[in-house]
């Protein structure tokens, strides 16, 4: 759910800056770092040393300030380097430490004492409360023209901010496109990722994932434990605990109203700054929101694609596909699977909150490819390990997804896949419901009718053995003659053979559902066996045919 925000100064969805930027990536990433300047030939020409470095040498340098005087730091409003040859510095050492201090306090980037004029070395009280405070010390033993060195300084810094400012333009440009197409949102955290060249993650306010674009063989190691990392994340403001670095979470909101954040997890700088890409991510993201409404689209989609990939095989191993799972909210590990598959009308009801009723988590999307299989609704469910799912409980899961269908008579069929307890057997659960939909219920039915994998043993044999190349040249070869018979001459043979097989025993039955009169049903299985070379009432045979129209049906459904 969305979480409404109010705020009295009318903000809509600009973030503060400690909502925007992480600890560790600067709210603007093309201004140069001290040891970039250092690097300059005007700066190199000081010949420099390093007094106080590592860390602190990453500080963003926002401008150049010469100054001799003690009281400097009352001029200065922070992410300055102060360039000073100390000449009107204090003498005390109490005094050279408070000094320091306030320079801090202010927050500059760095401090350059200029030897040779003043002082012939850097005081070793300087250096000592630079080192306690984290501020870069840099020492020039070589005397420098402060102007040509600021000169050269803020030639960068205003080349950089130029080509920031046409960077930034390119994406504002890019990703306002994106906004005004409709662009879903998997496809915004695509482009994320590629401008960032970094893994980026939209996650909902509970944490699970929606979308994310990340490398395939990182998915178990990124994904996983997703949701303890990213709470964890929040709190320490983007820092998740046992992380290397921190991540870049970013609202996506407007009008006040917070429907949850993009992450980018560590990458390379960005000339545009990489919380102003994120930034206008979001506000795509949050401009289709709006177009929206109240409708889940976000959720929908989201859950479709990972559905597809999941059934169409598009990940790397099973851990990574394992976390996605997680990671959107499926609970796999420890669980009970299904694979379920929805038939017949196909009302609109809610997967997941449908299956919460019984305590567990779902869900849905469509099986890959066109045909009968993308007519279908899949479910992938997830139970409490030992929760028991009795045809009840899968009758009342079955009405509830099937809600919104018009009360037309025509039957719903729910086809429930054995139950798994990892993701290999969940998608052999999946395939198991898809064979099971594929094939006519025993007798006809008005309404909801549940039918489970576990009691069909052929289907399962079929699903087991579907890539099996053997048992597919023995359907085609058994029932060729019918098959092409059908399409010569329109025909409905391979409809009757499967009406008489789905009610062995009572062709009375059989010839209703195939709503032919007995007469000519009996004539049309007399073709059949003459087809075939067959005789119809042998148990063998049947039995064949049978895998044969399971083998054919569960093609067409794949």
């Amino acid at each position: 759910m969305p979480e409404r925000r109010e705020d009295p100064l009318g903000r809509t969805d600009r973030p503060e800056r400690s909502e925007r930027a992480a600890p560790g990536f600067a709210v603007d990433d093309a201004l140069p770092t001290v040891a970039e300047i250092l690097a300059l030939p005007a700066v190199a020409d000081g010949v420099p040393e390093v007094l106080v470095g590592d860390a602190a040498l990453d500080a963003r340098v926002r401008w150049v300030h010469v100054s001799d005087s003690a009281g400097v730091a009352r001029l200065l409003v922070g992410g300055e380097l102060l360039l000073s040859t100390g000449s009107g510095w204090p003498a005390e050492p109490g005094e050279l430490r408070a000094f320091v201090a306030e320079l801090v306090d202010v927050g500059i980037a760095g401090l350059v004492l200029e030897l040779g004029v003043h002082y012939r070395y850097v005081p070793a009280v300087v250096v000592q409360a630079a080192a306690d405070h984290g501020l870069a010390l840099v020492a020039l033993h070589r005397e420098v023209k402060f102007v040509a060195l600021t000169e050269a300084v803020h030639r960068r810094i205003i080349s950089e901010q130029t080509t920031a400012l046409h960077a930034r333009d390119e994406v504002r440009e890019r990703f306002t496109a994106l906004a005004l197409r409709g662009a879903p949102a998997d496809y915004v955290v695509q482009q994320l990722a590629q401008t960032l060249d970094a893994p980026v993650v939209l996650e909902n306010l509970a944490h699970e994932v929606v979308a994310a674009d990340v490398p395939p063989d990182a998915e178990e190691a990124l994904l996983g434990g997703w949701q303890l990392r990213s709470r964890d994340a929040h709190r320490r403001a983007g820092a998740p605990a046992g992380g290397p670095d921190p991540w870049l979470i970013v609202p996506v909101e407007a009008r006040g109203i917070r429907w949850g954040h993009l992450v980018a997890l560590p990458g390379p700088a960005h000339p545009a700054g990489r919380t102003s890409v994120l930034e206008q991510g979001a506000i795509a993201l949050a401009l289709g929101r709006l177009a929206d409404g109240d409708d889940d689209t976000w959720g929908r989609v989201g859950r479709r694609r990972l559905v597809e990939h999941l059934l169409s095989g598009r990940f790397a191993a099973p851990g990574g596909a394992t976390a996605r799972l997680e990671a959107a909210g499926l609970p796999v590990t420890g669980s009970d699977l299904y694979g379920l598959v929805l038939a017949g009308r196909g009302g609109d009801g809610d997967a997941d909150a449908a299956a919460r009723t019984l305590g567990g988590r779902a869900i849905e999307g469509r099986a890959p490819g066109g045909g009968a299989a993308a007519s279908v609704r899949v479910v992938l469910l997830s139970l409490p390990a030992g929760t028991p799912f009795y045809d009840a409980a899968a009758r009342a899961l079955g009405l509830a997804l099937d809600a919104g269908s018009p009360a037309d008579g025509v039957p719903t069929s729910l086809a429930i896949g054995s139950r798994a307890d990892d993701l290999d057997g969940l998608l052999v659960s999946v395939q198991e419901a898809l064979d099971l939909a594929a094939t006519p219920p025993p007798r006809p039915a008005r309404g909801l009718v549940v039918r489970r994998a576990e009691d069909r043993p052929l289907v399962r044999l079929v699903t087991s053995l579907r890539d099996d190349h053997r048992l597919q040249e023995l359907g085609e070869r058994m029932l060729a003659p019918i098959v092409e018979y059908d399409l010569a001459r329109g025909g409905d043979l391979l409809d009757v053979l499967g009406a008489m097989l789905a009610h062995p025993g009572n062709r009375t039955a059989a010839a209703q559902a195939s709503h032919l009169s007995r007469s000519v049903f009996y004539q049309r299985l007399a073709l059949i066996g003459d087809l075939l070379g067959a005789d119809l009432d042998d148990g063998e045979t049947l039995t064949a045919l049978h895998l044969a129209l399971l083998v054919r049906r569960g093609g067409a459904m794949r």
